[in-house]
């Protein structure tokens, strides 16, 4: 009689539209490539980029059926025949292309980083793509340092909340834009200067910055402009409309980098670093379990979450 192969669960949809397009499935379990990990997910992060691509406002894996999720964290389960670094049993962290909401996953092993031993996979499922933005932006590109003002827009959210965070751990000071009921929390992660959104016009009070993270799009580009020094550096984050071009930034003498966040191993080694010393704490608004996917797209879309959601896997 032939052996039935492994079956794994997966969240996954066969078209687009609200969070209600979210059904789980049994697949059988993915096996290793040669230079890949099979990871046992026990939790993976539901990010914007998420909702977006369910919804088809921003298609990132084309036409569906496709699997989300690209934040991840697990214990390796098998390693393919020329990966050296990791071995069964490793608990590891990473950003994956694709098909995170799943009990298991297959990837490269450069995607990965050995997960901080007193982080837990709830919290390290909600670094990826955080640290990695984050990191690329202010260390990678713009290469912030003492002296630095740096002016980070909803700095409460995943991406923000990390940043404000990475740019004080480099001796930058920092003015965070959220709404008042998160200031106290930004205060507490070390923001120099508050800006309320729902009272204040920032590009009408906010000067001499060096480097803006825009982390919302649309308009707030070209406003941002306004509160840049000459050669002033413009990061934009956003998955959807930036807004304006890099050459209109140049035509008003400032400077525009589009970021966006590459699975690298490499340089989660060195967030770990910074997450086992406590130097970047991530704050998670949710924990919810992986049936409920779309209890967590309703949380996230509503546009407050604080930090990052998290959909857990039981071992």
């Amino acid at each position: 009689m032939a052996t039935e192969h492994p079956r794994t669960q997966v969240m996954t949809q066969h078209r687009f539209g609200g969070p209600e397009v979210l059904q789980l499935e049994a697949r059988p379990r993915p096996t290793p490539g040669d230079d890949e990990i099979l990871l046992r997910v026990r939790a993976t992060g539901v990010t914007p980029e998420d909702w977006l691509a369910r919804s088809g406002t921003a298609p990132l894996y084309g036409d569906p059926p496709f699997t989300l999720g690209q934040d991840v964290s697990g214990v390796v389960e098998a390693v393919g025949r020329e990966v050296t670094h990791f071995r069964p049993g490793d608990e590891v962290f990473g950003r994956i292309d694709g098909g995170g909401y799943a009990e298991h996953v297959t990837a490269p092993a450069t995607h990965f980083a050995a997960k901080p031993a007193l982080l837990d996979h709830t919290h390290a499922a909600a670094a990826p793509t955080a640290t990695l933005t984050a990191w690329q932006a202010l260390i990678d590109i713009a290469r912030v340092g003492p002296g630095t003002r740096v002016l980070i827009h909803a700095a409460a959210g995943g991406v923000g909340h990390t940043a404000v965070q990475l740019a004080k751990a480099e001796g930058a000071y920092v003015v965070a834009t959220a709404h008042p009921d998160e200031h106290d929390f930004l205060r507490d992660l070390g923001a120099d200067e508050l800006v309320d959104v729902t009272t204040t016009d920032f590009a009408a009070t906010v000067r001499d910055i060096d480097v803006a993270l825009d982390l919302i799009g649309g308009d707030h580009g070209p406003r941002t402009l306004n509160t840049l020094r000459p050669k002033g550096l413009l990061l934009a984050a956003v998955p959807g409309d930036l807004g304006l071009s890099p050459e209109e930034a140049e035509a008003r003498g400032m400077r525009c980098a589009v970021v966006t966040p590459e699975p690298s191993g490499e340089r989660l080694t060195k967030i770990a670093a910074l997450l086992a010393s406590n130097r970047i704490r991530l704050h998670v608004e949710a924990a919810l379990p992986f049936t409920e996917a779309a209890k967590a797209h309703e949380l996230g879309e509503a546009g407050r979450a604080r930090g990052r959601i998290v959909l857990t896997i039981p071992s």
